[in-house]
């Protein structure tokens, strides 16, 4: 199996996967707008006891982003480095940019596409699903949990 490491921009924490990368999309919800300063935020999923920190955990932050999940990110930049979700607790997601080799986890799909930014134009034919896509693991149909 492939080594997968990534971690934040100051290099305090970092991060191995022991399994590769799945269900890499784009995010366009107000949430990852915000968390990563950007219009939309690049995402990847792993088993949950497949992510590791190997350096800084203890300078990880976290804080609830939702009424749904939270978020963890380096407590000394600030970058954002991983996502969990309450319908999905055997995953994280992470930002793929933190990846050592982010070009190795392409997007394969946009979710909240209703509130991307209107300038934002990512250029690509992927699905676009205006919420969470039908097929969320854990989900009954696009909404979130309440």
């Amino acid at each position: 199996m492939r080594k997968w490491s990534g971690g934040c921009l100051c290099g305090t924490v970092r991060y191995e996967l022991s399994s590769d990368p799945f269900d890499a999309g784009w995010c366009h919800c107000r949430t990852c707008q915000l968390f990563g300063g950007a219009p939309a935020m690049a995402f990847a999923s792993v088993p949950t006891e497949d992510f590791r920190w190997t350096a800084g955990k203890d300078k990880v932050g976290r804080f609830r982003s939702s009424s749904f999940g939270h978020r963890e990110f380096c407590g000394e930049c600030g970058s954002p480095l991983r996502i969990q979700v309450d319908h999905q607790p055997e995953t994280v997601d992470f930002p793929i940019a933190t990846l050592d080799q982010p070009d190795d986890v392409p997007p394969g799909f946009h979710i909240f596409w209703g509130s991307k930014v209107a300038w934002f134009d990512p250029g690509d034919d992927l699905p676009r699903h205006d919420k969470f896509r039908p097929d969320t693991r854990g989900l009954e149909g696009t909404e979130p949990p309440e």
